[in-house]
């Protein structure tokens, strides 16, 4: 496979590994309501208790919580991810009359990066789904990546795993093409400073290694300030109580299931979810927990291009070598 396959890949991986303590503080603040409102049960389980945001960690297990299906979700996330990036980048740039030599666009940036994102969606939405649902479950026992994708399965099929995809998708397409352009933006006006300061217009490891981590760091707090409405949204969708009717047993026969089953509590959908959200609890919902995401962030974001652009860099030099020769 090429080379930003597993790059994206690996850095997608150690990303969800530092950041997920803070997601879980995210997700929670995000999908709790306001202390007059109830908050939204997230289990398939109608039984299931509201879950406080409050004191997240009550064991070392916890600091995990959820974390499994985005290991291997957002790994797979983040290889389709650049890999359609660089592919719908190099396509859109080789029209640019100023031949190869010359920068992409930032516009082509943008395009690239939301088509990226848009590809993403079939493994964010079920991903995203599990994550949420583990990360505001009541007990360990029922945090389980695994244990809620086959509850979700067997109880709905693989469209329960796609519930929230609309909302998932668009978010994903402005988000990340937010991303890159924002990478982008940031790395030239750093390079640009750097040329400025040494003579021979290249800089040292150090330089280069802080160039990487601050630009990819503005870029992940840059892409959650522009969509983190529509992430709030999207969690609340995916986290919304709705009742289910258990299914027969298999004691039961067949000709149980369609005499006996009933019709579930209709799920809202993206549109409801928001004007409810912004009827009871006003605009400011739509922010809750935006300090604790550009925190993580930056942070997550930071290292994952960091990890990426060196895994780059030692898969494939001639990457590195071209880049060089772009800025001379």
């Amino acid at each position: 496979m090429s080379a930003d396959f597993w790059a994206g890949y690996i850095s997608g991986a150690a990303g969800i590994l530092i950041g997920n303590p803070l997601d879980l503080i995210k997700v929670r603040l995000q999908a709790s309501a306001s202390a007059s409102q109830p908050a939204p049960s997230i289990s398939t389980h109608p039984t299931v208790t509201t879950i406080p945001y409050t004191n997240p960690f009550t064991s070392a297990s916890s600091l995990i919580r959820g974390a499994t299906a985005p290991i291997l979700g957002y790994g797979a996330l983040n290889a389709l991810l650049f890999v359609t990036y660089n592919r719908t980048s190099s396509l859109l740039n080789s029209q640019n009359p100023l031949g190869a030599t010359s920068p992409p666009s930032l516009w082509t940036t943008w395009i690239a990066g939301a088509i990226g994102g848009l590809a993403t969606w079939v493994v964010s939405t079920p991903t995203e789904l599990v994550k949420c649902r583990a990360q505001i479950s009541t007990s360990a026992a029922t945090a389980s990546s695994w244990g809620i994708t086959r509850e979700i399965l067997r109880r709905e099929g693989v469209r329960g795993l796609y519930f929230g995809g609309v909302v998932t998708a668009l978010r994903d397409s402005v988000g990340y093409g937010f991303y890159f352009w924002s990478y982008e933006i940031t790395t030239r006006l750093m390079e640009k400073k750097m040329r400025e300061r040494v003579s021979d217009g290249r800089s040292d490891g150090v330089g280069e290694a802080v160039k990487v981590l601050l630009c990819g760091g503005v870029a992940g707090v840059a892409t959650w300030v522009s969509i983190f409405p529509l992430d709030v949204v999207k969690t609340r969708v995916q986290t919304q109580q709705y009742q289910q009717v258990p299914l027969p047993t298999a004691a039961e026969g067949a000709a149980l299931l369609a005499t006996q089953e009933q019709p579930a509590a209709r799920k809202l959908g993206a549109i409801d979810i928001a004007r409810n959200a912004y009827r009871t609890e006003g605009a400011g919902v739509f922010f809750r927990g935006l300090g604790v995401c550009s925190l993580r962030a930056f942070i997550v974001n930071a290292a994952q291009w960091a990890v990426y652009e060196w895994i780059m860099k030692e898969l494939d030099p001639q990457r590195k070598v071209a880049n060089v020769k772009l800025l001379d």
